[in-house]
């Protein structure tokens, strides 16, 4: 444990960054976006955030003390872990294009917000919850650097919670903005690039 120290300061700048970039943007969404309409089930909002919090915790016991994580490491190898602390902290101006793209209409759960616009510019050109994406090879790259399993395995659970709202959400966007949401759909993929065979 005593090499964890380069390992801990990355992952402490790489989760600090993320979470900062994401309060940001979701911040002024609650406070200059619109209200949220009616109708969005809590329960999904809370399984959620249960689920991201069990995963995160022990990433913060590891920054903080990492022999109190030493039953979920995984002997990883220094370039491993170098490499994927490397491509998290890449991905973090993509995190920001994200929330830039979708401005105020970001929301936590899977309402829209009264004004809420059709965002199909910047990566939700290709993809309609980039945000989703980039969450979960975020997540990856934060337990590969860290060296624990445990945020891994709390991804099945979060993936298929996301696998269950996505619909509910893309319902209310259909609800929204009707033909021109379905429009969108047909030309984009849902988590990743619709690849365009000629």
């Amino acid at each position: 444990m005593s090499d964890e120290g380069p390992f801990r300061l990355l992952a402490a700048v790489f989760l600090g960054a993320a979470l900062a970039i994401s309060g940001f943007y979701r911040r002024r969404a609650e406070r200059a976006g619109g209200t949220l309409k009616e109708g969005a089930s809590a329960g999904l909002l809370i399984a959620l955030r249960a689920v991201g919090l069990a995963a995160l915790l022990p990433v913060v016991a590891y920054l903080v003390h990492p022999p109190w994580v030493g039953w979920a490491r995984i002997p990883l190898p220094p370039a491993v872990r170098w490499l994927a602390g490397a491509a998290g902290i890449a991905m973090l101006p993509l995190l920001v294009w994200i929330f830039r793209s979708i401005g105020l209409n970001i929301s936590p759960s899977h309402a829209t917000r009264h004004g809420h616009t059709l965002v199909t510019h910047g990566p939700y050109r290709f993809v309609r919850h980039p945000l989703y994406t980039t969450g979960t090879l975020l997540s990856v790259a934060l337990a590969l650097l860290t060296g624990l399993w445990w945020p891994l395995a709390w991804l099945v659970p979060g993936l298929l919670l996301l696998l269950r709202r996505t619909p509910l959400e893309e319902a209310r966007l259909v609800e929204a903005f009707g033909d021109r949401y379905l429009d969108y759909r047909e030309r984009t993929g849902r988590y990743l690039p619709r690849l365009r065979v000629p």
